[in-house]
């Protein structure tokens, strides 16, 4: 049983509030979220400047367009040293192929490329309105997903901890699932309609976990990142034992 790596999210508005975030922080934070809010304000380089502190950063920019202009963007993530990309799984399978192209053969030591497939934001009745074809099941979504996104060669998905055991069915254990949505007991769901608590992601598989406002608006953001990665350790423990 691996322990999933977390993943501090910098959703924040400014490059001076992420490095006064990570200060907070302290040296467990040295895999950052660097999501569509703080890259459209700073730009590239934001995710330079994360680099040079020594940090690995996951660059969620959720990209999804025609597969020319997807590969290029892939390119320019590539040579800032983004460590993971997102694109959409819903562009379609020309445009994940045009991607994994740009990025690279998979195990190079190279950018890992995620596919997003349904937001942990929706929920089933949001999931049916989108897709407009009847009652659609979220875990029967994500699973269709996953296996076009492995299918096209992609490093693994960004999928809610629910829909972790979907995965692995539709692409194996060695295919990498990240997951958002991660609250600490207690905490509020927020914008978020399919959410885990760190251990519950630990104990269904989830690689990777990306801690919002539970750790980053807590009032001691330290403590709650310790809390956090000693459930991560225990949930991974007690699987271990059992």
């Amino acid at each position: 049983m691996r322990r999933p790596i977390p993943i501090i999210a910098l959703d924040v508005p400014t490059r001076a509030d992420a490095e006064s975030l990570l200060d907070r922080l302290g040296p467990g934070a040295d895999f950052v979220k660097v999501g569509l809010q703080l890259f459209t304000a700073e730009g590239p380089e934001v995710v330079r400047a994360m680099r040079g502190r020594g940090c690995r950063v996951f660059l969620d920019l959720k990209l999804h367009d025609i597969p020319n202009t997807v590969a290029h963007a892939v390119q320019s993530a590539a040579r800032l040293g983004a460590d993971l990309l997102t694109v959409h799984a819903s562009g379609g399978a020309a445009m994940l192929r045009a991607a994994r192209e740009a990025a690279g053969e998979r195990g190079a030591g190279g950018m890992g490329l995620l596919a997003v497939t349904v937001l942990t934001s929706l929920s089933a009745e949001d999931v049916t309105e989108a897709w407009g074809r009847g009652r659609v099941s979220a875990e029967d979504e994500v699973e269709r997903l996953a296996r076009l996104a492995q299918g096209a060669g992609m490093d693994g998905v960004v999928a809610s901890v629910r829909e972790v055991p979907a995965v692995r069915r539709a692409a194996g254990a060695d295919f990498r699932v990240l997951t958002p949505g991660i609250r600490l007991a207690g905490d509020a769901a927020g914008d978020q309609s399919r959410v885990a608590t760190p251990g519950e992601a630990a104990r269904l598989g989830s690689d990777y976990v990306v801690l919002g406002r539970s750790v980053t608006a807590a009032a001691d953001p330290a403590e709650a990142l310790g809390r956090a990665v000693r459930e991560l350790d225990e949930a991974v423990l007690q699987g271990t034992a059992g």
